[in-house]
């Protein structure tokens, strides 16, 4: 046993080793990108670097469809929100904010739209769908878009006049689902990692999707997400705490945030997104740390 956690221990520490050294890289490859796309802007008369967006600009939200969220019903033992849950942050982000579309669409604004994907990994049945639902707001995935190991959906962003379209790949779980891997994770800008708060042997699984991921995609930005958050606080304390305290250091070895969500009841679904969409567009964004036992667990 202590061989095994030896070799888990090293193991995490190569691969957040190696993630340091991919950063380093990335910086430099940004700043290359940087000074090329510039020189490319000037020369064409325009900006194509999806990052130059204006830090004042606020950020409204449009769907195909409304995802409000449904009351908790009585007695569910739900805890109550954090502080400030759902007040606007500085960047003009709300967790539950309903906004309109930015963007004119009676024009043709296809040079406008910035396809950007998100890959989405984890063990069978630990509410992935649902996670893509609540945030898409589709009760039921596309038939054309669900294939053998794979479901896709979209949704539209706007920030100043442009729409950036996220094209999100879930992996499935079952079988066939290692073997889409590579197609759902190259290209992509992030990753997620999820994992059901209420099965331990999920979260183990966490490691073994991160390191087939990797394999395909060195450079996407990771997430380590908990689902089924409104099940988890039915245990006891005592077992919150240590799938907790896992689930932080199985985060810090990834070097990734952590989320504990819940689709249900729409906890923290939209914040992950637009924790990545400020990540990405270096936008202006504060998030608050909350380690609290019994709250949705932000660590980062």
């Amino acid at each position: 046993m202590t061989k095994r956690l030896f070799l888990c221990y090293r193991r995490m520490v190569h691969l957040n080793m190696k993630r340091k050294i991919i950063c380093k890289f990335t910086i430099l490859q940004k700043y290359l990108n940087s000074f090329w796309n510039k020189v490319l802007a000037c020369w064409l008369g325009k900006s194509i670097n999806y990052r130059q967006l204006s830090h004042n600009q606020s950020f409204p939200t449009t769907t195909a469809a409304a995802t409000g969220m449904p009351s908790p019903p009585a007695g569910a033992g739900m805890p109550s929100p954090p502080a400030g849950a759902g007040m606007a942050s500085p960047g003009g982000f709300s967790e539950n904010m309903s906004s309109t579309c930015c963007c004119d669409h009676s024009k043709d604004s296809s040079e406008n739209v910035v396809a950007l994907k998100i890959s989405l990994l984890g063990d069978n049945q630990i509410g992935k769908t649902s996670f893509l639902r609540k945030y898409v707001g589709k009760e039921e995935v596309d038939e054309g878009l669900s294939t053998k190991g794979v479901n896709q959906m979209d949704k539209t962003l706007c920030v100043k006049g442009t729409r950036i379209s996220y094209s999100m790949w879930e992996v499935k779980g079952d079988v066939s689902g290692p073997t889409q891997i590579p197609m759902a994770c190259k290209d992509s800008v992030a990753m997620f990692f999820m994992f059901d708060l209420t099965s331990r042997c999920t979260l183990s699984s966490v490691l073994s999707w991160h390191q087939q991921a990797r394999q395909w995609n060195q450079t996407a930005i990771p997430v380590m997400i908990g689902t089924k958050f409104d099940d988890f606080v039915k245990l006891p304390l005592d077992l919150q705490w240590t799938i907790a305290s896992q689930a932080r250091a199985y985060a810090k070895a990834l070097n990734a945030p952590l989320f504990f969500s819940s689709a249900t009841y729409n906890i923290n679904v939209n914040k992950i997104f637009k924790f990545i969409t400020a990540k990405l567009f270096n936008l202006p964004w504060s998030l608050e740390r909350n380690l609290t036992i019994g709250e949705p667990i932000i660590d980062f």
